[in-house]
């Protein structure tokens, strides 16, 4: 039952990953209107996982311990330092629909890089079931991709698709190394020193390129970082360590894909946006490649439920491990 429990919160949190980091584009699209890219994302994390450690620590959570602390730099650095920070920096420049279209390409990241690590197997299974909602990711947003195409060109589109793939490369790599080297530290003290260690490390940069001297303020910026400090750091990013810690990666990995859907859902509903019916066949095609891919889970583990209820078979139709003679 605690099992239970554990995984129905894990998917709790994976859902609120969608929801909320569906709606951090336009959040940090509006903050970059007054605030530098690299100091944005040190301020949200640094503040977050400053007041998230503390409300840890006053509640009686065990810190782990100090000689972990290049292993949360190291996750810091890869999720945040180039994760974040290479999606902050891409959408000065493009759109963030574009942006984020760009990022949908993370899950084979994660999946592919979870596989070399020696994690979850990489099948044909998941690959389709990636390329599926990756289609529908591109039929989703078609007319305003063509748009934001046309009107980034040259070094713009260059510098923006690079910065989006190492993005999406150093959070698979630092969301990989966080799921094996940290499995046995509390995910919220783990969310707490990643973010403290990934903001302080952006800070660091900000501060090389110049960018606090280029720091002004307005009503509509500070109400965007105030967003991005609840929604996407203390909601959003202690969810996907959660996440992270109780599902398989091929799972988590298709936040990228849910996230269009959740914000084309809310335009519907709280915006009275138009839903056609290429809307409704993307977000079918999305969610059918996500069911491929979340299906291979489920059947992995029928295999393995099965398999273990073997035990219970008479000796002629069940196959035994005998322990393995050696002479000396």
């Amino acid at each position: 039952m605690r099992g239970l429990s554990t995984r129905r919160l894990a998917y709790i949190a994976f859902a609120a990953v969608c929801v909320f980091w569906g709606t951090t584009y336009l959040g940090i699209k509006v903050a970059l209107e007054t605030v530098p890219p690299f100091l944005l994302g040190g301020m949200r994390f640094t503040l977050a996982g400053s007041v998230l450690a503390v409300a840890l620590r006053l509640l009686g959570h065990e810190w782990p311990d100090w000689r972990r602390a290049p292993t949360f730099f190291l996750i810091g650095l890869a999720m945040l330092g180039f994760g974040n920070g290479g999606v902050v920096w891409a959408e000065q420049f493009m759109a963030s629909g574009l942006v984020a279209v760009l990022v949908a390409s993370t899950p084979f990241w994660m999946v592919g890089i979870e596989s070399l690590a020696g994690g979850e197997r990489l099948t044909r299974r998941t690959v389709v079931g990636l390329s599926i909602g990756f289609s529908g990711i591109l039929l989703l947003v078609w007319p305003d991709l063509v748009a934001a195409m046309s009107a980034t060109s040259g070094w713009t589109w260059i510098g923006g698709l690079i910065a989006t793939q190492l993005a999406c490369v150093g959070w698979s790599v630092g969301s990989t190394i966080s799921k094996q080297r940290l499995h046995d530290t509390d995910p919220l003290v783990s969310a707490a020193g990643q973010m403290l260690a990934g903001g302080l490390v952006m800070l660091a940069v900000s501060g090389v390129l110049g960018e606090y001297g280029r720091l002004t303020w307005t009503a509509r910026s500070a109400a965007a970082v105030a967003y991005l400090f609840v929604a996407g750091s203390l909601v959003g990013f202690v969810a996907y360590t959660y996440a992270l810690r109780h599902l398989p990666m091929s799972i988590v990995s298709l936040y990228p894909y849910v996230n269009p859907i959740v914000a084309v859902v809310l335009g519907t509903w709280l915006l009275h946006e138009p839903l056609t019916w290429r809307i409704v066949l993307a977000i079918a095609v999305i969610l059918g490649g996500s069911a491929v891919v979340s299906g291979r889970i489920q059947n992995s583990k029928f295999t393995m439920k099965r398999a273990a209820n073997t035990e219970d078979l008479p000796g002629a139709l069940r196959v035994q491990k005998e322990p393995v003679q050696t002479s000396e």
